[in-house]
């Protein structure tokens, strides 16, 4: 099959990429820098011509609530509209467990948003809700972070690696179109305040870490198990302590400072 994937060279999509062609499918990386923008339009026709399944996991570059929900919902208008003149015949869309349970943040409103233009978009869809990854739970800690103390939430996810989330999106993408959800998640369920100290212990970092109910996630205040997906969820082997003795969870070497980006620019966002 001919599977364009939109995101196609960041972390997610890169590894999407990589298993389909491993699997033999003809996977075409679309970006901005390969010439596709969904915002603007430009380039998705020529790049879905011929095309049998999208998958898109795309991301704002703007977290600021208004950023992201125009990002989303005119990125996927353009998608769909596209999809439908060249009769793909499957839509994968990544999205992230706890979206309809969360709604005091405005990123997952925004996903919420892209969720409904996908359910009445005309094109066989599958949406693929994944829990937080193991590669942002030192960013977790670094947005909770005020004056060298993390007061994280004690809200309980189910954490997976990157890798993980790839692999699931790319077997979806070989598979029939559901029309609904399928949801994916780790193996192991972890307070939010525990799955911070494990990373910060591994990495040799001595910030203390208060475990407080009542301290937010990117916005929002956990009551439960939000973040952990629910029966029936597809759940990978790999556990968070495999994760973090791997290469995998080796911090990447520092790089020059970019220049000053806007704050908004700037912000974190959950799991994607």
């Amino acid at each position: 099959m001919k599977i364009v994937v939109i995101g196609g060279t960041g972390l997610i999509g890169s590894g999407v990429v990589a298993h389909l062609v491993e699997h033999g499918h003809e996977a075409v990386a679309a970006s901005p820098n390969s010439g596709v923008n969904t915002i603007t339009g430009e380039g998705i026709a020529e790049a879905l011509a011929g095309a049998d399944v999208v998958v898109d996991v795309s991301n704002s570059p703007s977290f600021a609530d208004d950023d992201v929900l125009a990002f989303f919902t005119t990125s996927t208008s353009n998608l769909l509209a596209a999809e439908r003149e060249a009769g793909v015949a499957h839509h994968v869309a990544l999205s992230i467990v706890g979206t309809d349970r969360l709604p005091d943040s405005g990123y997952l409103r925004a996903k919420v948003a892209q969720e409904r233009l996908i359910e009445d978009g005309g094109v066989p869809y599958t949406i693929v809700r994944a829990t937080q990854f193991f590669e942002f739970a030192a960013r977790i800690a670094d947005e909770a972070t005020v004056d060298g103390t993390a007061r994280v939430s004690t809200g309980i996810m189910q954490p997976i690696a990157a890798a993980e989330v790839s692999a699931a999106a790319a077997r979806v993408a070989e598979e029939p179109a559901v029309g609904g959800i399928v949801e994916i998640g780790g193996p192991e369920r972890i307070p939010m305040d525990e799955f911070v100290r494990r990373i910060l212990a591994a990495r040799g970092d001595a910030r203390p870490v208060v475990s407080d109910a009542d301290a937010p996630y990117f916005g929002t205040v956990l009551t439960g198990d939000e973040l952990s997906p629910g029966a029936g969820a597809r759940l990978s082997a790999l556990t968070f302590d495999e994760w973090l003795a791997s290469p995998a969870a080796t911090p990447p070497a520092a790089a020059p400072a970019p220049a000053p980006a806007p704050a908004a620019a700037a912000a974190a966002a959950p799991a994607k």
